[in-house]
């Protein structure tokens, strides 16, 4: 074994690669010819250098093109690189971020965004909204045609082109008060995404007071994010003052509980003071009427709330204000500060700060005490004068217009305050089988039931299956991402068993019930641009529970209420059976002709009823 082992040769390790470099030590890292030179011409005849030079520059001339700077590029070379991004730009490379993501939300999604537009306009004008809906078809069975028409105040000729072909652009952004849109993106993301499906410009006409019509033709310059005006040329118009606009896109259109159809229909509930006129692709036409005349109540726009103001936005309110005391620009920047909250906040910053020290020269250790100070100082709540909720009434107007149920109620919450923004929770709730039978007692004391109702489809489930939650926000029904929404967490969090439901844990509670669950907020805080769910902020969950418990508790009650009225019709109906025949054995010991047999048969079915207290 010595020997064979002995035998067993080690072989020897193989040269060093002559076209190696080594990354660190090596001169001329990023001149890789520079750096194989001197090797190829120290180590072989000139001739063979030059034949070896060749063989090493084929694998570089087969080498893929790629764009721009390659691996290596130094800092010169990246600098090049980088421009400003476009708004529209982006978004136009984020669509799905808008609701943009598919071709069928794609069309619910542009008609939101111009009814939203239409209704903030006729109210902020003091005008009742009259709105029409048209989606027609087109020869292309993938592209729709949308046209949305108002009786609002109109658009002046030089604010046309900046409302409908500029993103974030718009009037709502830094106003405190109650509005349905607030970042200035909708109706300009919607001809955005039609300019890009189709190729084709938006139409807008528009007739601002008693002025001419003017009729514009537009696209969106994507790169730097500005309108471009094809053409613009008055028109006859015999509308009246109001706005029209039209634009092509590619969409599919089918109706279920996330259409274009069950948005419109939610928008006339939450907004009983709309008349709303709607198309279908089938041509088929659709009104809902108003059921009030009443406006909702102005809203008032109101300054920030200390308490929702962080540290870097205080900062920069110190460097731009036109106060020229510490004192002053607590009072005019904020709401719900007066003289003796300002002292006390200053007093508890300390730091050498006054009631006269001057705002812009305050530094950033003072304004973190600043802060804190008045986190810690008792504040009121803000003014609930820039928010306008629905009303109670109202909700239960709006739910039986569009629902046929047997029970409804609602209830609206006190306003509250998340982030220092103030809003406020309403609940509405519309119970019952739908096309079935139900008990009602009558003022003489009877048990009958009741017409059978006609269920408006996809409002009200059926008896075993999940409730249907209509979710609203500022107004405007949220109809996609259900599950991220804080109402939606706030439901499945609320026990539904102690008022009588079915409730699987952590799911919706089961029953044939349209849930309607409205927040009106100066900020309403949504999950995305696309404003499709709220936000879980510890307040607003714990508002909505609130509302959610206190009409289930009437919920309770009803459905109690109507289990002891089955429960005593079944007793009823065993004992009026026997009645008839209480009556002929009567009639046989007292001698009693048909009249006075009929006669005692009816009283004693009166006193039946009369005497059985439900």
């Amino acid at each position: 074994m010595a020997d064979h082992a002995a035998r067993v040769s080690i072989p020897p390790r193989a040269p060093p690669n002559p076209k190696y470099v080594h990354p660190v030590t090596s001169p001329g890292l990023f001149d890789r010819d520079a750096a194989e030179a001197p090797a190829a011409s120290a180590s072989a005849p000139k001739g063979k250098a030059k034949k070896a030079a060749v063989v090493e520059a084929e694998p570089a001339a087969k080498a893929p093109k790629t764009a721009g700077p390659r691996r290596g590029a130094n800092a010169e070379q990246l600098a090049e690189r980088q421009r400003e991004i476009s708004v529209a730009e982006f978004f136009t490379k984020n669509r799905h971020l808008l609701g943009f993501d598919s071709p069928l939300k794609a069309l619910l999604t542009a008609i939101k965004e111009a009814v939203d537009n239409s209704l903030d306009a006729c109210e902020e004008a003091g005008i009742l909204p009259e709105v029409a809906v048209e989606i027609h078809a087109t020869e292309n069975e993938n592209r729709f045609r949308i046209a949305i028409e108002d009786n609002g105040p109109g658009i002046v000729k030089d604010q046309v082109g900046k409302v409908f072909g500029k993103l974030l652009y718009g009037s709502k952004f830094h106003k405190l008060s109650q509005t349905r849109g607030q970042q200035g993106i909708g109706i300009a993301a919607a001809g955005m995404y039609g300019q890009l499906t189709t190729g084709k410009p938006m139409l807008i006409r528009s007739r601002p007071g008693r002025g001419k019509a003017r009729e514009f033709v537009l696209s969106i310059d994507t790169a730097k994010n500005r309108p471009e005006i094809h053409r613009e040329e008055e028109v006859e118009w015999s509308h009246g003052s109001g706005t029209r606009v039209e634009l092509e896109l590619e969409a599919k259109y089918q109706k279920g509980l996330r259409s274009v159809d069950m948005y419109l229909k939610q928008t006339a509930i939450a907004n009983p003071h709309l008349t709303l006129h709607y198309t279908d692709p089938g041509a088929e036409k659709v009104t809902y009427e108003r059921v009030t005349k009443e406006l909702p109540p102005e809203t008032i726009e109101i300054k920030p709330h200390p308490h929702g103001v962080e540290l870097g936005m205080l900062i920069n309110m110190l460097k731009s204000t036109e106060s020229r005391t510490l004192s002053g620009f607590l009072q005019e920047e904020f709401s719900r500060v007066g003289p003796k909250v300002a002292k006390d906040i200053i007093a508890a910053a300390g730091k050498g700060l006054s009631e006269k020290s001057y705002p812009t020269r305050i530094a950033r250790e003072e304004a973190s005490a600043l802060h804190e100070a008045i986190q810690k100082t008792r504040i009121s709540a803000p003014s609930t004068d820039c928010i306008a909720p629905i009303g109670e009434a109202l909700v239960l107007a709006g739910l039986k217009k569009e629902i046929e149920a047997d029970f409804y109620a609602s209830i609206t919450r006190p306003p509250a305050v998340y982030r220092g923004n103030p809003f406020q929770v309403e609940v509405g709730i519309a119970y019952g089988k739908p096309g079935g039978v139900g008990l009602e007692l009558t003022e003489e004391g009877r048990i009958k039931k009741t017409k059978a109702q006609i269920a408006t489809e996809d409002l009200v489930a059926g008896a075993d299956e999940p409730v249907r939650v209509l979710r609203f926000a500022n107004r405007v029904p949220l109809l996609h991402q259900q599950s991220a929404c804080s109402i939606t967490k706030a439901i499945t969090q609320t026990n539904w068993k102690s008022y009588g439901l079915q409730h699987p844990r952590g799911a919706l509670p089961i029953g044939p019930m349209a849930l309607l669950v409205h927040i009106a907020s100066v900020w309403v805080p949504f999950t995305s641009e696309s404003k499709e769910a709220i936000a879980a902020y510890p307040e607003i969950l714990k508002e909505v529970k609130l509302g959610l418990q206190e009409c289930g508790r009437k919920l309770g009650t009803y459905i109690r209420k109507g289990k002891k009225l089955q429960t005593e019709f079944n007793k009823r109906s065993f004992i009026e059976k026997y009645i008839p025949h209480i009556g002929i054995a009567l009639q046989e010991i007292l001698d009693l002709d048909n009249t006075e047999r009929d006669t005692t048969v009816t009283t004693l079915e009166d006193v039946l009823h009369r005497s059985r207290k439900v």
